[in-house]
């Protein structure tokens, strides 16, 4: 039975409270909804890359919960159409024993096309035997979102999800994925606090970023669209500490605070321009080498 599965699963989280609790539901259908598309071939067909915060959550082990899953394609395609990966994702979650139901948002304008796949409330999730208790009204649903036209650039890796099947993903490499997320964080109109613990997490990876595919991703969109503007350790060194310097950190502090384990909010109290100085001068001592 389904939820027998679903309570073993859970006891390899630490839950500590009732967001964490909802966090790991949300994440158990993300993962269900990832071997769904893996088995409909969204990988193996060698267009889609499965990136951002939800992959290095549940791919490359960081610490806090995501809500969204994000892809793009190796090659340009305005017409890409989610319909039949979410077909397929829908029917190999009902032989798990989930229903799902998918809503197809590929028709709308843009070069990001997006999809949902909702459970229901949680109170429609299978019976399992949860520490905590749970608002049964509240809706379990993931958003996927796939960027048809992204920079040009990208490095890739084979990684396989091991929950609930062993299913092989393309992913992008954290060097890529750590220059995609640098051009976040300076190209938002709005503070976005998860960049900024995933910030942490790759300097302390030490991981270092793709200033090419940055470049790319600058010119493409954002304030420095189409300037062509040359991107080198000097200008992310001084570009980084301007932004660290004009942030509130309170809105980046509680942007974050319910997507982390309860044992770790504590550590952000010490969030603030003195650490992200810090971890900045760690950062370009590896870009730098």
């Amino acid at each position: 039975m389904i939820h027998r599965v679903l309570e073993e699963k859970l006891k390899e989280y630490p839950i500590t409270g009732a967001i964490d609790q909802e966090n790991v539901l949300q994440e158990l259908v993300q993962q269900y909804v990832l071997a769904g598309l893996a088995r409909a071939g969204f990988f193996s067909s060698g267009q889609a890359v499965f990136h951002g915060g939800t992959c290095l959550r549940i791919v490359y082990g960081m610490n806090r919960f995501s809500e969204d899953l994000d892809f793009f394609l190796k090659r340009p395609d305005p017409d890409f159409r989610w319909e039949r990966y979410l077909a397929a994702a829908v029917k190999d979650a009902a032989r798990e024993g989930f229903r799902f139901s998918a809503l197809d948002k590929s028709g709308e304008a843009g070069a990001v096309k997006k999809a949902m796949i909702r459970v229901g409330s949680i109170g429609q999730f299978p019976p399992m035997d949860l520490p905590f208790e749970r608002d049964l009204r509240k809706l379990i649903k993931v958003k996927l979102e796939i960027d048809v036209n992204p920079p040009s650039g990208s490095s890739y890796e084979t990684r396989y999800l091991a929950f609930p099947v062993t299913a092989a993903l393309t992913t992008q490499s954290l060097a890529s994925g750590f220059a995609m997320k640098i051009g976040a964080m300076l190209g938002r109109t709005y503070t976005k606090g998860r960049d900024w613990y995933d910030f942490i997490w790759y300097v302390n990876k030490r991981t270092v970023p793709d200033l090419a595919l940055l470049s790319h991703a600058l010119d493409q969109q954002g304030p420095w669209a189409g300037q062509k503007i040359e991107i080198d350790a000097g200008w992310v060194e001084a570009s980084l500490r301007k932004k660290i310097t004009e942030i509130d950190w309170a809105v980046v502090r509680r942007d974050v605070e319910r997507f982390l384990p309860l044992r770790e909010q504590e550590s952000l109290k010490s969030w603030g321009r003195d650490l992200f100085l810090q971890y900045l001068g760690v950062l370009m001592e590896g870009v730098r080498s």
